[in-house]
């Protein structure tokens, strides 16, 4: 099974407008993070704020900004990706396979997931 932000490269898509943050609600808020897969010792992953808006952690390259949820309950990632010298906004729509009081697994296109854990 593939992680869906392994390395963080993420199938990102140029977004025509502002970050919406409506819809933000409903217990994902938190920060959550697995083991960075370059070095084990670290960890990777968002945070999610009540207010809409995301942080990055433990990446340089992939800088979240805002989430959302669609009316069918899926999560969505707005943000900048810098790469190469370039940078481009980006959004990302995961469906929300299992949210648990400390575990967040979402998928992507193609099956890929990403299994997270909540730190507190």
């Amino acid at each position: 099974m593939k992680k869906i932000f392994s390395g963080w490269a993420l199938p990102a898509v140029a977004m025509a407008g502002g970050i919406s943050c409506g819809g933000a609600s409903g217990g994902i808020e938190g920060v959550w993070v697995e083991p960075n897969p370059i070095d084990r010792a670290t960890v990777q992953g968002i945070e999610l704020r009540a207010d809409g808006s995301a942080e990055s952690i433990g990446m340089k390259t992939l800088l979240f900004r805002g989430w959302s949820r669609t009316e069918d309950g899926r999560l969505v990632l707005t943000g900048e990706s810098i790469g190469n010298g370039v940078r481009f906004p980006f959004a990302d729509t995961l469906t929300i396979e299992r949210i648990e009081a400390d575990s967040l697994i979402l998928s992507g296109k193609g099956g890929n997931e990403w299994r997270l854990t909540r730190r507190r």
